[in-house]
C-alpha cells in the first residue's frame, strides 16, 4: 500500500529510471511480442521498444482494450503467444495466479542496474515486475463553462452533481457530464472508486468474504447513479476511447477520466481552442463528507512470460527497457501522455489531476487475488440498477452472491 502511495505522488517530481539502451538495444537474437492496451502511452512505449527489431531480432504487437480477456489463455499457451504483457494493479493478478510470468531478479540484476527501488513491483520477494508509469481517474472540467455558469471548480461529488444541473438548467449544455461507464471492467472500476471515496472496505479482515452489502455500499450506487442521470444515455457504451472524442467536440463540461487521457484532451489534436484552453484537469472527488478521494492509484509495466524461452525472455526485457528509456520521454509530444516514472519526465497540467489525487490520500486498487471476481460482480450486476431495473439493496446482495459463487468455483471460498 505505502509503495503504491509514495510511488505515485513522487510521480508530481521525479523518480529515475532506466537509461536507454545502446543504438542497437544490445540483443543478440530474440522473438519480442507485446500485449498491451490501447491508449496513446502505451503506444508510445510499444513504437520505441519495436526500434530493438532487427534482422536477428523478430518483434510483434497486439494493441487491445480486450488484453485483460486474452492475456491469461495466450500466456498458458506453451510456447507463449506473447513474451510480456503490460499491465496494471490489477490485470496482474490473473497471471500471477497462473504462474505466467516469470520472476525478473536475474533479468534485473544483469541490465537494471538503473532502475529505481520503487520501479520493481515485488511479490513474496521476487520482481514479477517493472513499473514506468502511474495512474488514476480524476475528474476533468471545463473551466470557462463553470465561469459561465457562475460556479467555483468543484471539490466534492456533491457539488459535481450541483453544477451539472446549473449546467443543464442554464441550457448550456443537454449531458454535461460522463464517466468510464461501459458495461464492461470499467463500470466495476467506477463502483470500486465510489466506495474507496465512501471509506468502504471490499472484504471482511482477513477473508476472502464480500464486505460490500452495507450503507457504504448503497449510498455508492445511489452517488452513481445520480451521476449518470446528468451523462447521456448512452452512458453504459462509454469507455475512454468514446468520451475523449466527445470531450474533444466539446459536448462536456465535466467528465471522471484517466490521468493517462489527460494528454489528448490537453493537445491541439481533435478539438479546437475554445476547448483546450477551457481543460482543467483536477483532483479526484471526495464524496459524502469523507476525505480520502474517490479513486484508486494505479501503477503500469511489464512482464515477462514463463512459456518462453531464456533467449525471447533476456530480449524482451532489452527491448522493454528501451521502451520506457528517457529517449521515448524525450521524443516530441511524448512528456505528456502518462506520469511517467522517468529522469526525463517533466510535469506539467496534463499531471496535475494524478499528483493531487495521489498527495490527497487516495488508496491503491486492491492487489488481492479474488478481487477481480469481485470487480467482475460489480460490473455484472450494476447496468440493472443504474437503469432503474433494481433496487440498490438488491443489486447489492447479487453482487455478493455472484461474487461468492465464483470464489467457491476458484477455491477462495469454502
Amino acid at each position: 500500500m505505502n509503495m503504491m502511495k509514495t510511488m505515485a505522488a513522487g510521480a508530481a517530481v521525479t523518480i529515475g529510471v532506466a537509461t536507454a539502451a545502446h543504438a542497437d538495444c544490445g540483443i543478440a537474437s530474440g522473438n519480442v511480442s507485446v500485449l498491451a492496451n490501447d491508449f496513446p502511452a502505451l503506444h508510445a512505449v510499444v513504437s520505441k521498444a519495436e526500434e530493438c527489431a532487427s534482422s536477428t531480432v523478430t518483434f510483434s504487437k497486439n494493441h487491445t482494450t480486450e488484453h485483460r480477456d486474452i492475456q491469461v489463455a495466450a500466456m498458458t499457451a506453451n510456447p507463449s503467444e506473447y513474451t510480456t504483457a503490460i499491465v496494471a494493479n490489477s490485470s496482474v493478478v490473473p497471471l500471477l495466479n497462473g504462474g505466467l510470468i516469470r520472476p525478473l531478479d536475474d533479468l534485473v540484476a544483469k541490465h537494471g542496474q538503473n532502475l529505481k527501488k520503487n520501479q520493481l513491483i515485488t511479490i513474496d520477494g521476487k520482481i514479477m515486475a517493472i513499473a514506468f508509469m502511474a495512474n488514476a481517474q480524476h475528474l476533468v472540467v471545463r473551466k470557462d463553462i463553470l465561469d459561465e455558469v457562475g460556479l467555483d471548480v468543484p471539490e466534492t461529488y456533491e457539488d459535481v452533481l450541483a453544477a451539472a444541473e446549473a449546467i443543464e438548467a442554464a441550457g448550456v449544455m443537454e449531458h454535461p457530464f460522463a464517466m468510464l461507464t461501459m458495461s464492461d471492467w470499467n463500470l466495476g472500476e467506477e463502483f470500486v472508486n465510489m466506495y474507496l471515496g465512501h471509506g468502504g472496505e471490499f472484504f471482511k479482515p482477513g477473508t476472502a468474504e464480500p464486505a460490500v452489502n452495507n450503507e457504504k455500499g448503497i449510498a455508492t450506487l445511489n452517488m452513481l447513479k445520480a451521476l449518470v442521470e446528468y451523462s447521456n444515455p448512452d452512458f453504459l457504451t462509454y469507455n475512454t476511447g468514446v468520451v475523449a472524442p466527445i470531450w474533444e467536440s466539446g459536448n462536456l463540461a465535466m467528465a471522471q477520466m484517466w490521468g493517462s487521457s489527460m494528454g489528448q484532451l490537453l493537445d491541439d489534436e481533435g478539438s479546437t481552442e475554445e476547448v483546450v484552453s477551457g481543460t482543467l484537469p483536477v483532483g479526484a472527488m471526495t464524496v459524502a463528507g469523507g476525505t480520502t478521494p474517490a479513486s484508486s492509484l494505479w501503477w503500469d509495466g511489464f512482464t515477462i512470460a514463463v512459456n518462453i524461452s531464456d533467449e525471447d525472455a533476456e530480449a524482451t526485457f532489452l527491448a522493454m527497457l528501451n521502451g520506457i528509456s528517457n529517449e521515448m520521454v524525450m521524443e516530441e509530444g511524448n512528456n505528456d501522455k502518462a506520469v511517467w516514472l522517468m529522469d526525463a519526465y517533466k510535469p506539467g497540467i496534463a499531471a496535475a489531476g494524478i499528483a493531487a489525487t495521489a498527495a490527497a490520500g487516495a488508496d491503491p486498487y486492491p492487489m488481492l487475488p479474488y478481487m477481480g471476481l469481485l470487480h467482475g460482480a460489480f460490473f455484472a450486476e450494476l447496468p440493472d440498477f443504474l437503469q432503474g431495473n433494481e433496487s440498490a439493496e438488491q443489486t447489492l446482495a447479487d453482487i455478493e452472491a455472484a461474487y461468492i459463487t465464483a470464489a467457491k468455483e476458484k477455491g477462495f471460498l469454502q
